[in-house]
């Protein structure tokens, strides 16, 4: 079992910065594939980030890209999505996911384990 923690969130203005924390605890991450994915209330949960256990390859929503970037620090068991020019439409509970030993993917479905999430709200 993986528990992630979710943390960083807030209120920042419109064109301000986050950067978000995912921290995981149970096993060590270096075999998980890591998802960062957001909802908003009434819609599906949407793909944001992911970067693969190997370092392989990072993919991002086209809404974000340019804007957001993830990263990983296995050391520390914890992955991270800096967010800068941020928008009113960023706004959502943003979740992070592990993935064991498999390719970065943008399904949630392909996720094993799900934080509980943490709210950025962007204001205009």
């Amino acid at each position: 079992q993986v528990q992630l923690v979710e943390s960083g969130g807030g209120l920042v203005q419109a064109g301000g910065s986050l950067r978000l924390s995912c921290a995981a605890s149970g096993r060590t991450i270096n075999m998980y594939t890591m998802g960062w994915f957001r909802q908003t209330p009434g819609k599906e949960r949407e793909f944001v980030a992911t970067i693969a256990w190997n370092y392989a390859n990072t993919y991002y929503a086209d809404s974000v890209k340019g804007r957001i970037t993830i990263s990983r620090d296995n050391a520390k068991n914890t992955v991270y999505l800096q967010m800068g020019s941020l928008r009113p439409e960023d706004t959502a509970v943003y979740y992070c996911a592990a993935r064991f030993h498999g390719g970065a993917t943008i399904w949630t479905r392909d996720y094993d384990y799900w934080g509980q999430g943490t709210q950025v709200t962007v204001s205009s």
